[in-house]
């Protein structure tokens, strides 16, 4: 990570990844500059994560156990819509390939993010969909 850190404090963010150290990994990043961080393994969980949490930005994985990404981003859209939200959303991805990103962009997905992941770029990336301010 650079010298440069973000403020998150107060930020709301949902970590859906089923790989255990990259959840305990941003879980840390995250928290450690401030945001609430909820993980989920799986998108069932993710569902029933957000039935009682409103985050302000999704970070997810497109490969997951029960069911892809992408039909969580859209289970996501469907119930945030009827509270009249709408958060950004991360796709991230182990995938090369250039469909893949346009996929993840025109399921509904703000940004496409390859792993493994640069932190310095998610963090930005982050910060710029909830228009956090940077601090030194």
């Amino acid at each position: 990570m650079s010298n440069q850190s973000m403020s998150f404090q107060g930020l709301q963010l949902l970590i859906v990844d089923d790989d255990a150290d990259t959840r305990i990994l941003l879980t840390f990043l995250f928290e450690l500059e401030g945001a609430e961080v909820i993980p989920a393994a799986s998108a069932e969980e993710a569902l029933k994560i957000m039935s009682s949490f409103k985050p302000d930005i999704l970070i997810s994985d497109i490969c997951l156990p029960d069911e892809d990404g992408y039909s969580l981003l859209l289970k996501i859209r469907n119930l945030e819509a009827k509270r009249g939200r709408k958060i950004p959303a991360i796709a991230l991805t182990a995938s090369i390939f250039e469909d893949d990103r346009k996929r993840a962009l025109s399921a509904g997905y703000d940004v496409h993010q390859r792993k493994p992941i640069d932190l310095d770029e998610l963090t930005s990336m982050v910060a710029t969909l909830t228009r956090t301010k940077q601090y030194v």
